[in-house]
């Protein structure tokens, strides 16, 4: 019994045939078909159940707000523009400026002028090089 189930089970793996697994990628960002971008993106929309708070305003409401935020923007636009014609003078010169929490210091080096801004309230830094 035992030489017959010793035959069975070498003669059964006899007949079992396997092969090498390959992998294609589907996602063109790993290497997929670039050609199923448009499918999958649209795959991913259909999904998608979240929608946007922003869309439910009202055209008036939103074209109300826009000129509202341009009107502040050109007003401080202005103010800021006054700020430095007086601060400033004709033009930029070297040395440090201070304009309520804003601190200012402008030099000249090899690359050009450099001009130094940190708001001391928040410790936000960014440097502007206006080349020679």
């Amino acid at each position: 019994m035992k030489k017959l189930l010793i035959i069975l089970i070498f003669s059964a793996s006899y007949f079992c045939v396997g092969q090498q697994l390959s992998y294609k990628p589907i996602n063109p960002a790993f290497g997929g078909d670039t050609f199923n971008y448009q499918w999958l993106l649209s795959s991913a929309n259909a999904q998608n159940s979240f929608t946007d708070p922003k869309a439910n305003q009202s055209d008036d409401d939103s074209s109300l707000a826009a000129f509202s935020e341009n009107l502040n923007r050109q007003i401080l636009s202005q103010l800021s523009r006054s700020l430095f014609q007086t601060q400033l003078g004709e033009g930029l010169q070297e040395g440090n400026f201070s304009f309520g929490s804003l601190a200012l210091e402008v030099y000249d080096s090899a690359e050009g002028l450099v001009i130094n801004i940190l708001d001391t309230a928040t410790g936000e830094q960014t440097q502007i090089i206006v080349p020679n």
